[in-house]
């Protein structure tokens, strides 16, 4: 199977470390803090929620983060995309964690290779767009992912000193989002890029342009839907029956 990779230099990427491309086109860098979970994108009706690993090498003042998942959340239900701690990787060995609210689900590697559930008025379909580490989920009407799991290669630990550990791989995620029913006062790192008119305070002609909101968008957990900035409110179980 040829894998279907997320175009990282495409309008709804948050690749790297980390590095967003906004629904506006612009390029711009948010590195939060390790172990910390940021709100992408919150709205009436969906968030999503992204969990950041780093480290710090000695002599440097601010951490270097990556995704290493994401909390999809919407009605009453959470869908989590996750990279599984590795100490040495190796592409045939799956290391795509899902969880289907709070529970882990196994995606088919065989026949049509996917997972889909009926959630009331939405499907949500997992389908395997490689032999392992790369999927592309669908919340119909709401968002469409492109994911895959990558680790931080020998050359580029060596190039930019981030002095990963021996014994992990740093396996984090790349992802491509495409909205579908986004409000004009969407909210998030990357949400707020999609409003109408919206113009990004991203430096141009910066090798990387960073942009703050940590303090905006910093959520209690993964899949909490509160920080100061946040939209999105859980369906109550009783208001969706």
């Amino acid at each position: 199977m040829a894998a279907l990779k997320p175009n990282c230099n495409g309008f709804g990427a948050l690749c790297y470390d980390p590095r967003f491309i906004g629904g506006d086109g612009v390029m711009f860098y948010f590195h939060g803090q390790k172990g910390g979970n940021f709100a992408v994108v919150s709205d009436d009706k969906l968030q999503i929620n992204a969990h950041f690993i780093g480290s710090r090498p000695q002599g440097r003042r601010r951490d270097y983060t990556w995704v290493q998942a994401l909390s999809v959340m919407f009605d009453t239900h959470t869908l989590v995309l996750g990279a599984k701690r590795v100490s040495h990787w190796d592409d045939n060995v799956d290391s795509l964690l899902v969880k289907w609210d709070g529970e882990e689900i196994s995606v088919p590697t065989t026949g049509d290779a996917e997972w889909r559930v009926d959630s009331g008025e939405r499907q949500v379909v997992v389908e395997r767009t490689g032999d392992a580490n790369s999927v592309r989920v669908m919340v119909t009407g709401l968002v469409q992912m492109d994911v895959k799991v990558v680790p931080i290669g020998e050359e580029d630990n060596r190039i930019h000193n981030y002095q990963i550990p021996a014994d992990d791989a740093f396996a984090h995620l790349e992802t491509q989002f495409k909205f579908f029913d986004l409000s004009e006062l969407v909210e998030g790192i990357l949400g707020k890029t999609y409003r109408p008119g919206y113009v990004s305070p991203a430096k141009k002609g910066v090798f990387m342009p960073m942009l703050g909101g940590e303090d905006k968008y910093q959520t209690l957990s993964l899949d909490s839907p509160d920080c100061k900035a946040c939209r999105f409110q859980r369906r109550s179980e009783a208001a969706s029956i």
